[in-house]
């Protein structure tokens, strides 16, 4: 990898980590560093950051949101971000895709990483008692490969969203990305592996995505509408975020300020 893109890849890493509330500890966030300059490997990097949390009891991800439960493993997850750019994975346009994501992103740290959930869940600790309660509120459990299918299908007839002008790009992947939302194949870290699939969905479409101004308030305030319904959050969001894409740097990126690639 460039400089740019390592320095892209460990920005991506801790601005996902910090839309759920998590930041690495201080021997991972060195170990960043190092790697960004380009004295340590991808493997040596998750060594650092793995022996930084270990002795950390990983369990199952909880449903919902990784904020209340796995702060203590921001380091392995971080890294973990980093080495999946590195080392890519296919872009299927798929459930396949979301689940080799979710993978990489929690293997190691989480005994169900890449496992779809098997029972019904409803959306994340919320104020609204109606919402909090409705078991049905996310996609059934026993359907989620039917309703990824119907996902994939609409993405392909749509040609990955590519060459479509801005606005329509944009109201587009909003939309696509609630349904992967409202989908929520797996029991926690949706979030996290929807942003990576947005992310590569959008670059091979010519678009790229700056995730770096999204604030943890914005996020939520929008995926909160778009529960009830509402997913102009979500257009005015990716509107702030979305722009031609660079075909000499990587895609995962927070801050177009990173590196001589811009």
């Amino acid at each position: 990898m460039t400089p740019a893109e390592r320095a892209s890849a460990v920005a991506f890493a801790l601005k996902n980590c910090a839309l759920e509330a998590m930041a690495p500890g201080d021997a991972t966030m060195r170990a960043l560093g190092v790697y960004e300059r380009g004295e340590m490997d991808v493997a040596a990097l998750l060594d650092a950051a793995d022996a930084e949390t270990s002795g950390i009891v990983g369990g199952r991800l909880a449903d919902g949101s990784l904020d209340d439960h796995a702060r203590d493993h921001a380091g392995s997850i971080a890294a973990r971000i980093v080495l999946l750019v590195e080392r890519g994975w296919a872009a299927q346009g798929n459930l396949d895709e979301l689940v080799a994501i979710h993978r990489a992103l929690f293997e190691g740290v989480f005994t169900d990483a890449g496992q779809l959930r098997t029972s019904n869940t409803t959306r994340e600790v919320t104020a609204d008692r109606v919402l909090a309660k409705n078991p049905e509120i996310f996609f059934p459990a026993a359907l989620i490969e039917t309703g990824a299918l119907n996902i994939a299908t609409e993405l392909a007839d749509k040609r990955n969203l590519i060459a479509l002008d801005r606005d329509v790009f944009i109201r587009e992947l909003a939309h696509i990305y609630d349904e992967l939302g409202y989908l929520h194949p797996f029991k926690g870290g949706n979030a996290m592996t929807l942003r990576i699939f947005a992310s590569r969905l959008a670059h091979d479409a010519g678009w790229d995505v700056d995730w770096g101004p999204v604030t943890r308030d914005g996020y939520k305030a929008a995926k909160h509408a778009a529960y009830r319904g509402d997913t102009t959050g979500f257009e005015r969001m990716f509107d702030a975020i979305v722009r031609p894409a660079n075909p000499t740097r990587i895609f995962l990126i927070a801050g177009w300020s990173q590196g001589p690639a811009h």
